[in-house]
């Protein structure tokens, strides 16, 4: 019987077994980690703590009776906002780096020292090729690929000049950046520039150091994360919409179960065609497996998903719950929303854990690391190890829950909306002309991770049964598509039992789910591309903040989200986050966040921890904007409360 505690923690079925599981196995999970720091740390939640420098730890007393200032003389305003922005430095690192090893990538796979790679998309290679001014005629892929991956390798340290990709905005939003200085210059200088401005002594104006924040973020949007986007397009193939299935249930008790977690797809993808191996396949059938299942977590999963329709395990809180399950011979690693406590899980169990990525290592777990130049090579051996594991299985421990969903994936800035238009009609008039005729009411980017803090899945879910019950398309990427995935939302029959009648109606019309699946967490750059699409297509206004859009991330936990909720923002799409930035502890800064940025980059933050009224601060701006327009009534009239 499930108690109130695992119903609280997760929405999820599975999820809420597996917890159960967890408590009566007395294994500690990251659930019970969370319960163990209450209360947290009141100083740090509002913004408001600086170990910058040695001369604290210094904090500012919330209530206004004790110290006002640090030891330098810093006050709440300035504290706040250096730690936000270090937030954002982190967060577009992150990302970012994971672009400049795809570059790297694309540079072996065209000169032909990586021989398991090749350049699968030459029409996104083209494409792409045009925006950094590369002249393809005469020139062979090979050739076009390798000064491809160069110029995008140099635009991470280049003292000179603007990053390319933000050519693809609107002319508007581009001279906006440009008049307040914020167009983003290079990658790495924006970031250190940011923790340079942040350091002790440095920057002391909380609007200057956001300032900055916001060009280190766009480095990210229209930089590191844009660029990792389109060359694992070129490098792996561009997605086209794909079946799949997600949740704990696709982990099968007959076969090797292999998962792989992390961000990053250029081995993950290589482990595919390893599980597909004949000698590996005989290996696990003489150890008595019926097969080798391949399953994935996280992001990762989300690249194998939308490219090869690989099943999705489950998203950032089900890590630790795949291998509760006891079915899980192996789970192999790269970087990002990797839990410390896995080896202390995966010691619970036969499972191995193996880290690949000389940036993320546990002490104590086996790390074969991974090189482009063997890729195959590698990943046969890393499913070697887990097909050698099987054997290791204790049988009375498993225990896979029944729980699995179908899906479709793979929607991209050049595929989602052809199908508005009917067959492969490559054009955004059809969106748009739905927005403006009110069969569509706008559009949302639902996004972002999963937190203890909030019952998983639950405000992703809610948020978007709300948002496409009142005619707004949603696009969604990494762990918030996860979470509806599992619902059922993505799936063109879920828009006959949760959409409204006019997006129902486009629905129906072309067989699309209301909620779309473009990717992982990276692969929020597709949306700013669709948005500037919507904006050249013409009828919604000649910048990104006239569209009748607006972005959430309503279980955010990673220091990526901040950055991706910056660029967003900075690009003029107002942004709804689940729980507050650690910034309340200054209203100034609070204020600047949440109201005036709206007046200088026409988009803004808000704060709300109930996913409905968030969908419904949502639906109110994106009426406005329709009002702003002067669009006319929708075509299905509702009345929003």
């Amino acid at each position: 019987m499930m108690n109130k505690k695992h119903i609280k923690r997760s929405y999820d079925p599975a999820s809420q077994k597996m917890i159960k599981k967890a408590e009566a196995e007395d294994i500690k999970i990251v659930w019970d980690r969370y319960d163990a720091m209450q209360p947290q740390c009141g100083f740090g939640e509002l913004g408001i703590c600086c170990k910058i420098c040695n001369m604290g730890p210094c904090r500012i007393d919330p209530f206004g009776e004790g110290p006002q200032e640090g030891v330098c003389g810093a006050t709440k305003d300035t504290i706040a906002a250096r730690n936000l922005a270090r937030m954002i430095a982190a967060g577009t690192a992150a990302h970012s780096d994971h672009g400049r090893d795809v570059a790297n990538t694309l540079i072996m796979a065209a000169k032909g020292e990586s021989h398991d790679y090749a350049l699968k998309s030459t029409d996104k290679l083209k494409k792409v090729a045009g925006v950094y001014g590369i002249d393809t005629s005469g020139k062979s892929v090979e050739k076009i690929g390798e000064e491809l991956g160069e110029k995008c390798l140099a635009e991470f340290g280049q003292q000179r000049g603007n990053l390319r990709f933000i050519s693809l905005a609107p002319k508007k939003r581009q001279q906006l950046w440009e008049k307040i200085g914020i167009t983003p210059r290079s990658i790495d200088r924006e970031v250190v520039e940011l923790m340079h401005r942040t350091n002790m002594g440095v920057d002391n104006d909380y609007k200057n150091i956001i300032k900055q924040g916001m060009r280190t973020s766009l480095a990210d949007g229209w930089g590191g994360s844009m660029i990792a986007t389109e060359l694992q397009d070129i490098l792996l193939g561009a997605p086209e919409p794909v079946r799949a299935t997600v949740n704990l249930g696709v982990l099968k008790e007959d076969q090797v179960n292999i998962v792989v977690h992390g961000h990053e797809p250029t081995l993950s993808d290589v482990v595919r065609e390893a599980a597909k191996d004949l000698e590996l396949l005989a290996l696990a059938k003489k150890y008595g497996a019926n097969g080798i299942n391949l399953a994935g977590m996280c992001c990762t999963a989300n690249e194998i998903l939308m490219r090869h329709g690989i099943p999705s395990a489950g998203n950032f809180l089900q890590q630790e719950l795949a291998i509760l399950t006891g079915a899980v011979e192996l789970m192999m690693v790269d970087v990002q929303c990797i839990m410390p406590a896995l080896s202390n899980i995966a010691n619970c169990f036969h499972t191995k854990l193996v880290t690949t990525s000389p940036k993320c290592k546990f002490p104590g777990v086996e790390h074969i690391e991974f090189k482009e130049e063997k890729a195959l090579e590698i990943a046969k051996n890393i499913i070697r190890l887990g097909v050698e594991n099987y054997k290791n299985r204790a049988k009375k421990k498993i225990d896979i829950p029944k729980e699995v969903k179908g899906l479709i994936a793979g929607f991209t800035t050049e595929n989602a909306f052809r199908f508005l238009g009917g067959k492969y009609r490559s054009t955004y008039r059809p969106l748009n002309d739905a927005i403006i005729s009110g069969r569509l009411r706008g559009a949302a980017g639902v996004v972002g991770c999963n937190n203890p803090n909030i019952r998983q899945d639950w405000a992703h879910v809610s948020m978007v049964k709300e948002l496409i019950k009142n005619d707004v398309l949603v696009v969604q990427t990494g762990c918030s598509a996860i979470a509806c995935a599992k619902e059922g939302l993505l799936t063109p029959e879920s828009a006959f039992e949760f959409a409204g009648p006019g997006l129902r109606e486009v629905c129906e019309a072309v067989g699309i789910p209301p909620v779309l699946h473009v990717g992982s967490c990276v692969d929020n750059s597709r949306i700013l591309i669709i948005l500037s699409e919507m904006v050249k297509e013409g009828g919604l206004g000649e910048d990104l903040s006239d569209l009748p859009v607006a972005g959430a991330a309503p279980e955010w936990m990673s220091e990526k989200a901040v950055a991706i909720g910056f660029y967003v923002v900075a690009s003029g799409v107002f942004t709804v986050f689940g729980t507050p930035h650690p910034v309340l502890g200054s209203e100034n800064l609070t204020k600047y966040i949440t109201h005036e940025l709206g007046d200088i980059v026409g988009g803004k933050f808000a704060f709300e921890a109930d996913p409905i009224k968030a969908a419904h601060m949502m639906i109110r701006h994106i009426d406005l904007k329709r009002k702003a327009l002067k669009l006319g009534p929708m075509m299905h009239q509702k009345k929003i409360h």
